[in-house]
């Protein structure tokens, strides 16, 4: 299994990249077909299986990128702290399974994700 560092780098390389070009072929194909993504805090997801996730990107994409804080291995999942780049964050808890994303947990900061609920439609981080 690669790196944690190298792990994330990745992920968030080609995070970036979809959400510049709304291209989200190459992002989505890091996730496993029964991958799990969920939201903290939020009224978003869950998303089960690869085609929930996919939809979910092409309905409500991020118009956002972001950059990592930090990251740390804890048991058999990455901790990840983000930055969203026009401001704001939070934490994703990412699993692996055969070097593909199995499941991906996103916690908003509540600072952040609070006051800007009304903004969601100009500036929308619901899906990472």
């Amino acid at each position: 299994m690669a790196d944690v560092a190298d792990r994330v780098e990745e992920h968030f390389r080609l995070f970036n990249e979809a959400v510049r070009s709304q291209d989200w072929t190459a992002f989505l194909a890091t996730f496993t077909p029964d991958a799990v993504m969920r939201f903290e805090g939020v009224p978003a997801g869950p998303y089960a299986g690869l085609d929930q996730i996919a939809r979910a990107y092409a309905e409500q994409p991020p118009s956002d990128t972001m950059s990592c804080a930090s990251d740390e291995r804890d048991g058999n999942a990455d901790v990840v702290r983000f930055a969203w780049d026009a401001g704001g964050g939070g934490t994703m808890r990412i699993t692996w399974r055969d070097g593909a994303v199995a499941g991906l947990t996103v916690t908003f900061d509540a600072l952040w994700c609070l006051p800007r609920a009304r903004d969601h439609r100009e500036n929308r981080h619901d899906v990472a």
